[in-house]
C-alpha cells in the first residue's frame, strides 16, 4: 500500500465517526452560552450619553485624520461646505438627492454632478469632491456607515478625493450593534445592495510601512454634524 492509499484509508475511516456539536467536546466543563446581550458585551464602552457619543467620535475622527465639525443649523452647515470650496479651490462637485444635499449643495455655485441621475462616470471621477449623506456614525470606532440608497449609489463616496458626509444628530450612535439596528429599522429585509464602513481616508502602509492617503479611494475625509 502507497503512503497516499494509506493516508486516504485514515480518512474515510475518520469520516465513518459522527463529529460532536461544537462546544459539547468536554460535557463535564462546557463552553459557555453566548451572553443574551450579544456582541455588545464584549466591545469597548461608547458612554451612556450624546455628548459622549460626541466626544468620542471626535477623538477617533482625529486619531483616523478625519475633519468631523458639529454645527447648530443647516445654515451653518452650509457656511462650512463654502469655507471648504474655497479654501481647497473646487471647481465641481457631485452629489445626490437627499434632505440635506437639497439644502446645502445648490449654495456652493459649482458645476455639479448628480449621480442619481444619469451621468458621466468620467465627470464624477474628475469633480474635486463627492458630497453625501450616511446612514449612521459610529462613534465607537469613528466609522460613518452609509448604503448605496443613503450616498447615492455605490461610486459617488469612493472616485473623488474628498468625501463630505453630510449627518444628523439623530444618526450618531455609539456602537456597532446599534448602527446595525438603525439599518433593520430603516430597511427591514429589504437591505440595500451596497452597505458600507468607512474609517478614515483610504490609506495604505504596504510599501517600506510609510502612510499613504488616498491610495483606493478619497484621500480626505470631512463628517459635518447638524
Amino acid at each position: 500500500m502507497s503512503e497516499r492509499d494509506n493516508i486516504l484509508g485514515r480518512v474515510r475511516e475518520a469520516l465513518k465517526t459522527k463529529a460532536p456539536r461544537p462546544g459539547t467536546h468536554d460535557e463535564d466543563n462546557p463552553l459557555p452560552e453566548p451572553p443574551a446581550s450579544g456582541a455588545r458585551q464584549w466591545l469597548p464602552h461608547a458612554g451612556n450619553q450624546f455628548k459622549d457619543w460626541v466626544e468620542l467620535f471626535r477623538k477617533n475622527a482625529a486619531d483616523l485624520k478625519v475633519d468631523f465639525v458639529m454645527v447648530t443649523s443647516s445654515d451653518e452647515m452650509r457656511q462650512a461646505l463654502i469655507g471648504l470650496r474655497d479654501t481647497e479651490g473646487w471647481k465641481s462637485a457631485a452629489c445626490h438627492s437627499g434632505l440635506l444635499p437639497d439644502a446645502i449643495c445648490p449654495a456652493l455655485g459649482l458645476l455639479m454632478v448628480h449621480t442619481d441621475k444619469h451621468y458621466d462616470v468620467n465627470a464624477l471621477e474628475a469633480c474635486d469632491v463627492g458630497i453625501t449623506e450616511c446612514d449612521a456614525l459610529i462613534a465607537q470606532t469613528g466609522t460613518v456607515m452609509l448604503s448605496s440608497r443613503r450616498a447615492g449609489g455605490r461610486a459617488l463616496s469612493v472616485l473623488p478625493p474628498h468625501h463630505v458626509v453630510l449627518a444628523r444628530r439623530d444618526q450618531l450612535v455609539p456602537d456597532l450593534p446599534t448602527a446595525f439596528d438603525l439599518l433593520k429599522t430603516e430597511y427591514g429585509e429589504n437591505l440595500p445592495s451596497m452597505i458600507s464602513f468607512i474609517t478614515g481616508p483610504s490609506r495604505t502602509g504596504d510599501i517600506e510601512r510609510i502612510l499613504v492617503l488616498g491610495a483606493h479611494g478619497p484621500k480626505k475625509l470631512t463628517v459635518l454634524c447638524v
